[in-house]
């Protein structure tokens, strides 16, 4: 706390019982006494002892954790739960309740809050409380969003709960908290992007996560502004609004002095702009704890340290991309994604004209009269026969590809689908639904890397292998993969 470390930002938060306020380890007030700090894990444990965050350094914009345990079931039980509540909260969906919660656990709701408050000392409502206040409070700062969208979108339900729990809590109203250039901007009607500042626990390995993204992106709907690692990266981006979508763009650049990642968002997507923040932080792995990373890949992957797991913004277009680069290079299955967004995307309008369609649609992709146009383009009868079985699951909701999916349930849809297997799902699952212990061990890359390919029983051995990084085998799946030069089978 003292040394400002911002690789400790979101672990843990000091309450200062002379002022009434909890900070981030990153604050730049004045460090306190000792005497009148008190640690928490969590800001819903601060603000049960009766601290309000800080109006400086905004406790709200805290990297998330990312809670973990393999041998204490209280915490696998609680920390499954939290995370849950979190996920629905930032990604704007409606929270589910303790007694489906306890129901995919297998325990009683009772257990299930009985545990949840042992291991975090909170309720499970005074937990999911906070959550929404200090949502509400990023977007009250950050955002031109009405107060009633703001009120909507962290899941109170009206402004007037919101206002409630805001005076309650914090003895503010919300008007309080948006600052005067906040309240005289309207994105909507000036046209003005939406900027906004997203940050992470260094280090990040920026320069590998970019290649990554770089060697796979489409021209039509990916580009760079420059070369190198500071350059900025803009997409175009289609989003789920209620019954229609919404087409827009967004761009990232990483800050050269700060952990800091700004983006840029296309005034249109402001109805979705909670939703999509949450997204690109899952894309951008900025939620990842890179010291408990590293210590579970050390010694076998001494670079680990900064690592990150490429996520993706849309799920479906994931998903596609992976059917395409089965078992072909990486600039195969590139140039198969160009072909079909050029033929089959929607037209998008952005400030770029290189930049300007969207990825084709699980709709336009399940149509049997666009079948005999991938054929043309270079797409095989057996891919054809999958990325319509998969634009029609995903289409009508049998499947969902996206954070909050069940694992378990998902991954056997997909391996249901015809031309989905193992490793397909299992990567599929790794960046669109964030399954941050995946490890196909059917992969020929990741058995060559690891030195087991020439095994009797190459599966075995590399499984039995693999238990060392649980639970961050996706970790070591990429580490493994950037250590070799080139490979047939190479993720797409």
């Amino acid at each position: 706390m003292s040394e400002r470390d911002a690789a400790w930002d979101g672990i843990f938060f000091t309450g200062v019982t002379s002022t009434g306020i909890y900070c981030r380890p990153v604050c730049r007030v004045k460090l306190p006494r000792a005497t009148n700090c008190h640690f928490f894990e969590t800001p819903a444990q601060a603000e049960s002892h009766g601290f309000r965050p800080c109006l400086r350094c905004r406790p709200e914009l805290a990297p998330a954790r990312r809670f973990w345990s393999t041998t204490d079931a209280q915490a696998v039980v609680a920390e499954f739960a939290a995370k849950q509540l979190h996920m629905a909260i930032h990604h704007s969906r409606k929270p589910p309740t303790m007694t489906a919660l306890a129901a995919q656990l297998g325990v009683s709701d009772r257990h299930l809050r009985r545990m949840f408050t042992l291991h975090w000392q909170v309720s499970p409502l005074q937990y999911l409380q906070t959550q929404r206040l200090l949502r509400a409070k990023q977007w009250l700062h950050d955002s031109p969003m009405s107060v009633a969208q703001v009120a909507q979108a962290s899941g109170f339900g009206s402004a007037r709960r919101m206002y409630a729990a805001f005076s309650k809590r914090y003895q503010l109203s919300p008007g309080q908290l948006r600052p005067a250039r906040t309240q005289r901007l309207n994105a909507s009607e000036s046209g003005t992007p939406l900027a906004l500042v997203l940050h992470y626990r260094p280090p990040y390995q920026i320069a590998g996560l970019w290649q990554f993204f770089k060697d796979r992106s489409l021209e039509g709907m990916e580009i760079w502004s420059s070369e190198g690692p500071q350059a900025e990266w803009r997409r175009t981006v289609r989003w789920p609004h209620g019954a229609s979508v919404i087409s827009g763009w967004l761009a990232v650049c990483w800050d050269t002095v700060h952990p800091w990642v700004h983006l840029r968002i296309s005034p249109n997507l402001l109805p979705v702009l909670p939703a999509l923040v949450a997204q690109v932080r899952d894309w951008l792995d900025l939620d990842a704890e890179p010291a408990a990373i590293a210590q579970v890949l050390e010694p076998a992957f001494p670079h680990a340290l900064g690592q990150r797991l490429p996520g993706g913004l849309d799920g479906f277009e994931l998903a596609v991309r992976a059917i395409l680069g089965q078992q072909i290079t990486v600039k195969a299955a590139r140039t198969l994604g160009q072909r079909l967004v050029h033929a089959l995307g929607t037209p998008c309008e952005t400030p770029w004209p290189e930049l300007n369609r969207t990825f084709p649609s699980p709709a336009c992709l399940a149509l049997d009269e666009n079948a005999p146009l991938m054929g043309s383009l270079g797409v095989v009868r057996q891919r054809q026969k999958a990325i319509q079985a998969l634009a029609q699951a995903v289409e009508s909701g049998a499947v969902q590809l996206n954070p909050q999916a069940p694992l378990e349930a998902t991954l056997q849809a997909l391996m249901a689908l015809p031309g989905i297997g193992p490793w397909t799902a299992h990567y599929i699952a790794m960046r669109a639904l964030r399954w941050l212990d995946a490890w196909p061990v059917q992969d020929v890359a990741l058995q060559s890397a690891l030195g087991v390919r020439q095994d009797p029983r190459p599966t075995k051995a590399l499984e039995q292998l693999g238990q060392q990084w649980r639970p961050f085998r996706s970790y070591a799946l990429i580490a493994a993969w950037q250590s070799l030069s080139s490979s047939p089978h190479t993720p797409p």
